[in-house]
């Protein structure tokens, strides 16, 4: 049977009457993980118990427990963590040696950086710990009752009116002028932008169908974040030109490497609006020296992700309910939804004056 992300092999082994389990994507490397360890185990270089250091333990718990259910970019990510900030802090301390103020230590360390971050972080802890006492390493749960210490909502802005009035402008003599139209006007995510097939337009019913995505850290073409990501979208009058222009093959991709004419890869998108961004505010009057820009005119928090929250918005000031705009951008959860919407917009204010007035007239 296979599983969702990758195919794993697993290969179990004894030492003094304990079980070991070892995984890899092939049986010969599952077993040469398995050898490796054994080995290891009878040099007495992997202690036992509470008694091995938490690298050891993190290594452990993310190969046994983590690895075989998680996908690439996921596992980088907790390799991210355990590397950079788990190993350098409490590394070489006796797993059961470790409190509740180490692992609060560590959180704090970190103060400022954004929730999301924090918070990964808190669930990785929690997890490798509570793992350690279900397996009886150690007496209680040090990571049980963490708090989060003050963060950064890491929230994306909308664009300002003179802002969005400016890129679509620059957007037309811009080769990455259809991406960035795609992302403005119809919120999609530019994971989910490099995985558009011309199959996914239709022209007739003016509908864009969001069904696949990149995953995360790899040029894998997979299911969207979530089950909500899968969606249909209007495609705006303002943008049906665009794509019809650029019409392709149905299985070709939408949005291709200008140089190789291939799809894109997360790098090269990443580049793409480096480049728009570069040129749109040279041509706002940035001010160069020796071909780098000194004085931008640019906000520095503008970031392609700043195109899909303006789409939000603007499905707020056009009045179109909350439940139909979760659907449409694709939202796991309402709330995060109304984190957009409850921004008050300029046109909100707008209409509300509106509104006002011409109650005060009816009277």
């Amino acid at each position: 049977m296979s599983k969702k992300k990758y195919e794993y092999e697993r290969v179990t082994f004894y030492h003094e009457g304990k079980q070991y389990v070892a995984y890899g994507k092939t049986l010969k490397e599952a077993h040469a993980k398995a050898a490796k360890k054994q080995l290891a185990l009878e040099a007495g270089q992997l202690r036992t118990g509470g008694n091995m250091p938490v690298k050891q333990w993190a290594y452990e718990w993310l190969e046994t427990y983590k690895e075989p259910s998680i996908g690439y970019g996921q596992y980088q990510n907790y390799i991210a963590f355990i590397d950079g900030v788990i190993i350098p802090a409490i590394g070489n301390k006796r797993l059961k040696d470790v409190k509740d103020i180490d692992l609060q230590k560590i959180l704090n360390s970190r103060a400022g950086k954004s929730k999301s971050n924090l918070s990964k972080l808190r669930g990785l802890l929690k997890a490798m710990f509570r793992r350690a006492r279900i397996s009886k390493l150690i007496p209680y749960d040090p990571a049980e009752d963490l708090t989060l210490p003050s963060a950064t909502d890491g929230t994306h802005r909308s664009l300002t009116p003179f802002e969005k009035k400016s890129i679509l402008a620059f957007a037309e003599r811009h080769h990455a002028g259809l991406w960035i139209k795609i992302m403005l006007y119809c919120g999609i995510r530019p994971g989910e932008t490099r995985a558009l097939d011309w199959r996914h337009i239709d022209f007739a019913k003016k509908r864009i169908r969001v069904e696949q995505a990149m995953k995360a850290a790899t040029s894998e073409i997979g299911a969207p974040k979530s089950a909500s990501g899968v969606r249909s979208i209007p495609i705006p009058d303002a943008l049906l030109p665009s794509l019809l222009a650029a019409k392709g093959s149905p299985f070709e991709p939408v949005l291709t490497q200008p140089t190789t004419g291939k799809r894109h890869t997360k790098s090269s998108m990443r580049c793409l609006w480096e480049n728009f961004k570069r040129e749109w505010d040279i041509s706002l009057g940035a001010k160069l020296y020796r071909n780098q820009i000194i004085i931008s005119r640019l906000a520095d928090d503008l970031t392609a992700y700043c195109l899909r929250h303006t789409y939000g918005t603007d499905l707020q000031d056009a009045g179109v309910p909350i439940n139909i705009a979760k659907s449409l951008m694709g939202h796991s959860d309402i709330s995060m939804t109304a984190n957009i919407y409850t921004h008050i917009t300029e046109q909100a204010l707008d209409d509300v004056a509106d509104k006002l007035n011409a109650q005060s007239k009816a009277k």
